[in-house]
């Protein structure tokens, strides 16, 4: 496996990341039809911005341009238990560590040892706290008779911003998700439905997967005042031989390749060789793409409105200029477009 890239930390200030949303236009549930959201069309050379739909994707592409997609599917990460002493306590699951443990963030914090037992009598003891305040989790079952115990007793993990209780779970999940293992979804993703991609595939459009299981730390602000003091979560990821080859001949073809979602594009850019060629690669990657880093991997992005000082919105900045998304931000509050998981989308192209 070849070494993942490091981006090109600055003396960037978290706070030029800032931006006011007014609360009411966080969205609070999914629309019926997901490919009917809005979507902003920003050009990243010129600055212009145009107001579209999501389903107008087909005429907005090229034939020949080349969607990069995660199949990521989101796990029913957040449990409920209880301390053999009758006490409640929460769980959200993070990330896998071994066959039968997960690195959790429990609500209240337990100490090594303490145990906590859930619903079908599945039980987990705390192992060790990590420096960032996780608890490392040990269940009393592993691999898929754990996979099985999770899905009996566990919700879907929905962001903390979203106030209502998620009546149609699948609408946190993308239609070609696949690969267990997120605990929040690739948003960008959502958009799209069945009839859509199809009619993508229609126009010549080609489609590929990969897969990164998104952690909660992609989405957590940033607490440091210099962006360079943040530490990026790893996050585990699949670019299989296949993928690879499909994103490579786009690129000798000069075709476009365009990244559905920032998960995508941290994966590729970890994996972009030093001749611009897509690496076969199975690993982790804590790449933290700020202003300055050189994209090699990628033309054109789709995405979603991101949280303020968030490493997101700093990967999205990194692509298009900070002026010009806060600009396009900006915009999109004017217009009133929906943020953050359940709202609208961006598509950021030359």
């Amino acid at each position: 496996m070849q070494p993942v890239q490091k981006s090109p930390l600055t003396s960037l200030r978290t706070a030029d990341f800032d931006y006011d949303l007014p609360p009411d236009l966080i969205a609070q549930s999914p629309l019926e039809n997901r490919d009917q959201c809005r979507l902003l069309v920003l050009n990243r050379q010129s600055g212009t911005v145009s107001h579209r739909r999501f389903d107008e994707l087909p005429r907005l592409l090229r034939p020949g341009d080349l969607l990069v997609l995660n199949d990521s599917r989101v796990i029913p990460a957040r449990l409920y238990g209880r301390k053999p002493s009758g006490g409640r306590v929460e769980v959200l699951l993070t990330r896998r560590c071994r066959p039968d443990s997960w690195l959790a963030l429990t609500q209240p914090g337990l100490h090594v040892g303490q145990t906590v037992l859930f619903p079908t009598g599945l039980s987990a003891n705390v192992e060790t706290i990590e420096e960032d305040g996780q608890r490392r989790l040990r269940f009393d079952r592993s691999s898929s008779d754990l996979d099985h115990a999770i899905h009996e007793v566990g919700v879907m993990p929905i962001p903390p911003y979203i106030r209502k209780p998620l009546e149609r779970p699948e609408f946190y999940q993308t239609v070609y998700a696949r690969e267990e293992g997120s605990v929040a979804a690739p948003t960008a993703g959502l958009h799209f439905s069945p009839a859509l991609l199809d009619e993508l595939r229609s126009a010549g459009v080609e489609m590929a997967f990969l897969t990164l299981h998104v952690g909660v730390g992609t989405f957590r602000p940033i607490k440091t005042a210099e962006v360079g003091q943040h530490q990026m979560h790893a996050e585990w990821f699949r670019v299989t031989p296949d993928a690879a080859n499909q994103i490579n001949q786009a690129r000798t073809a000069r075709r476009r390749v365009i990244a559905v979602g920032t998960t995508v594009v941290r994966t590729l850019e970890s994996v972009v060789g030093p001749n611009g060629q897509i690496q076969p690669t199975e690993g982790e990657t804590s790449l933290f793409i700020v202003p300055g880093h050189r994209f090699r991997a990628i033309d054109a992005m789709i995405t979603n409105f991101h949280l303020p000082r968030s490493t997101l919105l700093m990967l999205v900045a990194a692509f298009a200029g900070r002026e010009r998304i806060l600009a396009a931000y900006r915009e999109a509050v004017v217009q009133r477009y929906r943020f953050y998981s359940f709202g609208d989308a961006m598509l950021i192209e030359s």
